[in-house]
């Protein structure tokens, strides 16, 4: 699976993440030239999580988003299609629950979690709407939902030297330090086709239970973060 136009397939999109699973973390920290940290306090702090609320992390990959939102003092857990970060993550000492779990079909009740989240993972999956509406499924009633994702900066020339370091440079540097380098011409493509800001605002509010929709931008809109909160 390299290009963004591809079904997303559930099994596909495991076997992606399975490959690059091995360097995962150090090749986003890399990619990013660091922001991948803030982008996490960040997500966590959008989340208003109090002591003792119920967290869930779609998307968690290796657990590293999942063990930020601790810090909160929430109880958290961790979720994701890929086995292999799942392993990644135990092996690399992970002390917070991490289960097999595709977001179309998570192995949760109804109403259980005071918010969910969704980290670099939404773009993925091969029905984004379906999958909203797993996340409202399992959240109760006044529950929060933050989405964060690659978007589109704002201002237009970085727009420009951000597309090109996406489409170009991104490659480039993966080859250097990811376990699986072919994966990240798919990413770079996924999230050049992604939706905007107001785009993604939209499938939200028109999937499920999501009302009040609102996002901030982050590193001038390279990343987005969307809450919603469950009617």
């Amino acid at each position: 699976m390299t290009r963004a136009d591809l079904d997303k397939q559930p099994h596909e999109v495991a076997e992606m993440f399975d490959g690059v699973a091995r360097r995962y973390d150090l090749t986003n920290t890399v990619l990013s030239f660091g922001q991948d940290r803030g982008w996490r306090r960040a997500t966590r702090a959008a989340l208003a999580l109090r002591p003792g609320e119920r967290v869930l992390d779609v998307g968690a990959g290796t657990g590293v988003s999942t063990e930020e939102l601790v810090r909160s003092g929430a109880w958290a857990v961790g979720a994701d299609l890929s086995t292999g970060m799942l392993a990644v993550g135990r092996r690399s000492g992970r002390t917070v629950p991490l289960v097999a779990g595709d977001a179309l079909r998570l192995p949760f009740p109804d109403d259980v979690f005071d918010a969910v989240t969704i980290s670099f993972a939404l773009r993925n999956v091969v029905d984004t709407g379906a999958a909203l509406r797993e996340l409202g499924r399992i959240t109760r009633k006044g529950g929060r939902l933050v989405v964060c994702e690659f978007s589109h900066p704002t201002n237009a020339v970085f727009s420009t030297v951000y597309l090109n370091y996406l489409m170009r440079s991104l490659p480039a540097v993966a080859r250097g330090v990811s376990s699986n380098p072919d994966a990240y011409v798919y990413l770079a493509e996924s999230i050049r086709a992604w939706p905007d800001q107001t785009g993604l605002a939209a499938r939200i509010a028109g999937s499920g239970p999501w009302h009040r929709v609102g996002w901030r931008n982050l590193t001038g809109g390279v990343v987005a973060l969307h809450r919603a909160t469950k009617v």
